[in-house]
């Protein structure tokens, strides 16, 4: 990552800003690395090692095309919204062989975003279920990989069996644009939330509507 994005999270006071942990879940190969890395402000904290014989039988490698490494604990970045807000993101390990670790990730969480491959969409029901189970706020970005099949979010929700109100939306894991508008969804969807159940008083535009702090034009 480049200076720039370093040197951006050191322009925002760190006591006004409001912490928002997310975290960022789904299966074995579907982007989360990619999307915690293309829109952190600060040089992204990578856990992945490589792939051996030893996960032959043990990891479902079907579909994921020539991958050679794997997230064994988490994925870490962070990203100012406005003046308001610092989101904190963390992408959990995919494999079922490392999912003891989401409840300590998830712990002081208050959203989150699923991450969907249409070519493998069952991947992405543990998610939804631990998330479902623990009544935390989620997202679900259906992830657009080259030659992948394309399909409606609308059809993607009734596959999934969500209710209407969970946003379901495409996302390119690449595009830094396009994950900026995830997280505005999600964070949107969240606060909305906690509005309606009175937990609390500020409207969601007071996080939205704010510029990004120089030189963080990066920023969301």
């Amino acid at each position: 990552m480049g200076s720039a994005r370093s040197d951006a999270s050191d322009a925002a006071d760190d006591s006004s800003l409001t912490p928002f942990k997310i975290l960022v879940a789904g299966g074995f190969g579907v982007g989360k690395t990619t999307l915690v890395g293309s829109i952190s402000e600060i040089r992204p904290l990578r856990t992945e090692e490589a792939l051996t014989q030893v996960s032959v039988g043990v990891d479902d490698m079907s579909g994921v095309g020539d991958k050679t490494t794997t997230t064994v604990a988490m994925d870490f970045g962070r990203i100012t919204m406005g003046k308001r807000l610092a989101l904190y993101l963390f992408g959990t390990p995919g494999q079922h062989r490392f999912w003891f670790m989401w409840d300590d990730l998830a712990y002081g969480a208050l959203g989150a975003v699923v991450m969907a491959d249409t070519r493998r969409l069952a991947d992405c029901f543990p998610s939804v279920d631990y998330f479902e189970r623990r009544g935390l706020p989620f997202v679900v970005a259906i992830n657009v990989f080259d030659g992948a099949p394309q399909h409606d979010p609308e059809d993607v929700r009734i596959a999934l069996d969500l209710d209407s109100h969970v946003p379901t939306l495409l996302c390119d894991a690449r595009e830094r644009s396009s994950v900026k508008q995830v997280l505005i969804t999600l964070v949107e969807y969240v606060l909305t939330a906690e509005a309606a159940e009175g937990q609390t008083a500020v409207p969601v535009s007071a996080h939205l509507d704010a510029p990004p702090a120089e030189p963080a034009a990066e920023g969301l």
